[in-house]
């Protein structure tokens, strides 16, 4: 690990040194932190992944609401927004909120999976450098909180209208919020950034 690092307070330019379990680099200067050592980082981050691409799973196949109005009951899922939208011509927001409600977060998850599980056998997956760079320019765009309060709207405004009945998939795209956030913050990048340079 013989990489440079700027302070992103004071630009001091600092050399990277491996850390001790727990341990924080700071700043010389002004002390900001640069980077930390996460314990276990590997093996929480895979953990999460998985247990997010199950939630994944489920708020995606399971019943999102069920709308009951003068006798007539619908359910509705994650994509049924998505296809009203395009339905009423909104093509372009319709291709935003599946991108980044539905197939960044999916492609997050499932290339942490396909990086991480090698990783965890002393083994490096083919093209990892490649897919890890994918995955952290995909992380500002996962934008699951935003389509959550955008459908927790509009409970509030059929509630008056209508019964609502939330379903299993608003449980589990709930739970998958706060799981895609603790696996981004878990990862510790240098873990895969070493294993690329060691790759033959």
């Amino acid at each position: 690990m013989n990489s440079y690092i700027a302070c992103h307070d004071c630009d001091l330019l600092h050399r990277r040194q491996p850390l001790p379990p727990a341990g924080v680099a700071t700043c010389s200067r002004c002390g900001t932190v640069l980077y930390r050592s996460r314990r276990n980082s590997l093996d929480r981050t895979l953990a999460m992944a998985v247990c997010g691409l199950i939630l994944f799973i489920i708020a995606n196949l399971s019943p999102f609401l069920t709308l009951k109005f003068e006798g007539q009951t619908q359910e509705t899922n994650l994509v049924t927004g998505v296809m009203e939208l395009y339905r009423q011509g909104m093509v372009p927001i319709a291709l935003l909120v599946m991108a980044t409600g539905i197939a960044f977060p999916l492609l997050e998850l499932t290339g942490l999976i396909y990086m991480l599980l090698p990783l965890k056998f002393d083994r490096t997956p083919w093209g990892m450098a490649g897919v890890f760079r994918v995955i952290r320019a995909l992380q500002p765009w996962g934008m699951t909180e935003v389509f959550l309060l955008g459908i927790l709207v509009s409970i509030v405004k059929l509630a008056g209208m209508a019964t609502v009945i939330p379903g299993a998939a608003l449980y589990a795209f709930l739970a998958l919020i706060f799981v895609v956030a603790a696996t981004a913050a878990s990862l510790d990048p240098d873990i895969v950034w070493d294993r690329v340079k060691i790759t033959p």
